[in-house]
């Protein structure tokens, strides 16, 4: 199997494995216990938890462990319109994944008030009307706009977002983009920043929530005072250890694997470009992560976004049309609609991802194959 897309793609290492295999095992201790093998799990959480902070340059007690990606992204915008009531809205970026959006649409449901900032026809936030819809907001608003997009892997303007409204609270979603791309927290204006484990080798179910220190954030979650009464539910040391070893090798690996990556998606930007006709890049080489690329076709009135990826599928390779969380959908590309993209466009549209591990033969099979695919439905 040829794995293209963004969650299949990001396999767990053998040394995240053995790093965890230890607290399955003989270490499995509750990290919350006054007993020895409850002490031994807490080192080894406070352990990394110092270690990933260091990653992006922050502070250990700043980061707090969760599920993943989708967890922070919903504890961030409730506790702060709710919890702690730091901001009575939400302004969000037309294309922030579904982790971020449907949360926002729920607080609207509790009285809080929602923006939706428009982005360009290149997927890249437009800071012109991002600033005349920040300055019609009457009252302290919580920025939601993601580091780099998971579907056409954009670059956004985080720092100017900060120029933009300085009295905002910031958060951003860095799940696709940490472990690819430099993030330093003590470079970029931020508040707040999600990240996800299984987007960089490490375990699926765990990631964390940036905080920065002096807000006054109270628990989403609530039962025990785990993560400093921030949020609730026993840590997992094996999850916690395979984050910090995937973490440690991403950054530590960061410009060779972007290397790696940025070959691998040129190679198949120029097959692609060469064998297939009517086609749209979505994927700015200039502004983008190194392992996405997205494309869409001309005709794609002709075509089935599903026949494509089932095609692909039965010859042994994962693609996706999106987010690989509403892949199965069907509709189009909320993504790839707000850049203004026809309906039929975005629902055909294919986005491929590659990892470190992904090789040329790889890429040169996957191109030709979907050549083929695209001949059979025209």
């Amino acid at each position: 199997m040829i794995y293209l897309d963004n969650s299949a793609t990001t396999k767990l290492d053998e040394e995240v494995l053995n790093a965890m295999l230890p607290w399955l095992r003989e270490h499995f201790g509750n990290a919350s216990s006054v007993y020895s093998i409850g002490r031994r799990a807490r080192v080894a959480i406070e352990d990394a938890r110092e270690e990933i902070a260091s990653l992006i340059h922050a502070h250990p007690a700043e980061l707090i462990f969760t599920s993943g990606g989708t967890e922070s992204n919903n504890t961030v915008l409730h506790s702060a319109c709710v919890e702690s009531q730091l901001a009575r809205s939400v302004c969000y970026s037309a294309i922030e994944h579904h982790a971020v959006i449907h949360p926002s649409e729920q607080l609207a449901k509790l009285g809080i008030a929602t923006a939706v900032l428009p982005v360009d026809s290149q997927g890249i936030l437009n800071c012109d009307a991002a600033k005349d819809i920040l300055a019609s907001v009457p009252h302290r608003t919580l920025i939601s706009v993601m580091h780099a997009n998971n579907e056409t892997g954009m670059i956004q303007p985080i720092a100017r977002l900060r120029e933009l409204s300085a009295n905002a609270f910031l958060h951003t979603d860095a799940v696709q983009s940490f472990g690819k791309i430099p993030f330093d927290v003590m470079e970029l204006p931020i508040d707040f920043a999600s990240f996800s484990a299984h987007k960089i080798h490490g375990p699926k179910g765990v990631g964390a929530l940036f905080i920065r220190k002096g807000i006054d954030f109270k628990a989403h979650q609530h039962g025990g005072g785990q993560e400093r009464n921030r949020r609730a539910g026993t840590e997992s040391p094996a999850l916690i250890v395979g984050f910090q070893v995937a973490a440690r090798r991403a950054v530590k690996e960061m410009k060779v694997r972007a290397e790696v990556m940025a070959s691998r998606i040129a190679l198949l930007r120029e097959l692609l470009t060469s064998t297939i006709g009517n086609i749209r890049i979505n994927t700015l080489i200039e502004q983008s992560l190194p392992n996405i690329l997205n494309i869409s076709f001309l005709d794609a009135e002709k075509l089935d976004g599903e026949s494509i990826l089932q095609s692909l599928d039965i010859q042994g390779i994962a693609a996706s049309n999106g987010s690989a969380c509403v892949s199965g959908s069907l509709q189009p590309s909320h993504v790839l609609s707000a850049m203004g993209l026809p309906a039929a466009e975005a629902r055909a549209a294919v986005r491929f991802s590659v990892s470190k591990d992904t090789t040329e033969a790889e890429i040169r099979t996957a191109a030709q194959a979907l050549a083929e695919i695209l001949t059979a439905l025209r």
